[in-house]
């Protein structure tokens, strides 16, 4: 017995000194990808592990209460079934991804956001495009589009802010100068076909617009010129109602430019644009009423509309945190048919709090002052909105 007690701690003693040295050799860890820090696109740019493409990921939540026209005419307060005031609030996600290829940087940027306004929800992309030396494609800003606000322009706009698809080249000359050519869908830039009174709509899409761009960029500020060529194709109805299978070709032109200055905590900047069109009225605004039309027919053919639009704005960084804006436009509509007439002016102010780095809130104030034609049977009035806005960026 004493032979097999002495056997088990010998037993013992060897599997304690066994397990003892396998302790002594250390165990190799799992490879990691750690993140790398991407510096040459700017900040707060990182590798993808394992690839050699930057990723920059933003994000913004805005919040809004926007008290909808209280002016004189078309007043929602004194429509019992419609909504008198708005809340909206909307979610941000921007994506950013880079990589330097021989033929210059290769870019795709993404801008998505979710909206809940009252009781109703909606998704939408804002940009989604590819760039890749000096061609651009996909969803983003036009070309055509040079002063797009200061103010927050929550309820309406006075000049032309579109995100249209496109395909577009642009060349740099150096020294800041630049030239595009585009083309870009015409479906945002389609506005109404006048008839009898109507306004009638667009058939489907026959021809993108074309558009091209000369453009400065220094140190005291930017400036452009613009032209774009849209057609002017109107539904079967119109055609129907009138016997004209004829389209025509509308155009518009603008220039536009913005100055930088000092003299205030947080400098300020002054911009002025000027456009005519013809035959392409969605150039002008996309902030109009439902009177603008592209071409009406005056009883023996169908005649272009023609447009005057002028809008500018000031920004004045009076302190650090403080910021002021007022903006504002005018415009002329000359239809051949005088029904379809009407001038419109507008300004938009408001003043913005910058308490801490990224999260901003302020109200803004905006005014417009329809006067129509005597011929359109509609009465002159002016619409006044309001709104305040809560906005973090990270």
């Amino acid at each position: 017995m004493a032979r097999f007690v002495a056997l088990g701690l010998l037993a013992g003693i060897a599997s304690a000194a066994s397990s003892a040295q396998a302790a002594d050799f250390p165990v190799a860890p799992e490879p990691v990808d750690y993140v790398r820090i991407c510096d040459a696109y700017g900040s707060r740019f990182y590798y993808i592990p394992g690839t050699e493409t930057c990723l920059r990921v933003r994000g913004r939540v805005r919040t809004e209460l926007r008290v909808r026209n209280f002016g004189e005419a078309e007043n929602a307060w004194g429509d019992r079934d419609a909504d008198g005031y708005q809340w909206r609030s909307r979610g941000y996600l921007y994506l950013d991804a880079r990589t330097q290829t021989e033929f210059g940087t290769l870019r795709g940027f993404l801008e998505i956001y979710m909206q809940q306004t009252n009781d109703r929800a909606g998704f939408s992309v804002d940009n989604a495009y590819i760039q890749w030396g000096g061609l651009t494609a996909g969803l983003t800003n036009s070309n055509f589009d040079f002063f797009t606000g200061y103010a927050f322009d929550a309820q309406m706009e006075s000049y032309s802010d579109q995100s249209l698809n496109q395909i577009a080249y642009t060349h740099a000359f150096g020294n800041g100068f630049n030239a595009t050519i585009a083309i870009e869908d015409q479906s945002d830039r389609e506005a109404g076909i006048g008839l009898n009174g109507s306004i009638l709509g667009y058939g489907g899409t026959r021809m993108p617009d074309i558009i091209g761009v000369i453009g400065v960029n220094q140190g005291w500020g930017e400036a452009q010129i613009m032209g774009a060529l849209h057609q002017v194709y109107p539904e079967a109805a119109f055609n129907g109602a009138t016997g004209s299978s004829e389209d025509e070709l509308g155009w518009a032109v603008g220039a536009g430019v913005e100055v930088e200055f000092g003299g205030f905590a947080n400098g300020g900047s002054i911009a002025l644009q000027g456009v005519y069109t013809d035959g392409a009225s969605a150039y002008g605004s996309t902030g109009w009423n439902s009177q603008i039309t592209d071409a009406v027919w005056d009883g023996n053919s169908t005649e272009t509309t023609r447009t005057w639009n002028v809008f500018g704005g000031v920004r004045l960084g009076l302190t650090n945190t403080l910021e002021l804006n007022v903006e504002g436009g005018y415009h002329n509509v000359d239809a051949a048919t005088s029904a379809y007439d009407f001038t419109q002016w507008s300004v938009t102010s408001n003043l913005v709090w910058e308490p801490v780095a990224g999260f901003i809130l302020g109200p803004e104030l905006q005014y417009r002052d329809l006067d129509f034609s005597n011929a359109s049977g509609l009465e002159d009035t002016y619409q006044l909105f309001g709104t305040f806005r809560m906005q973090r960026s990270f």
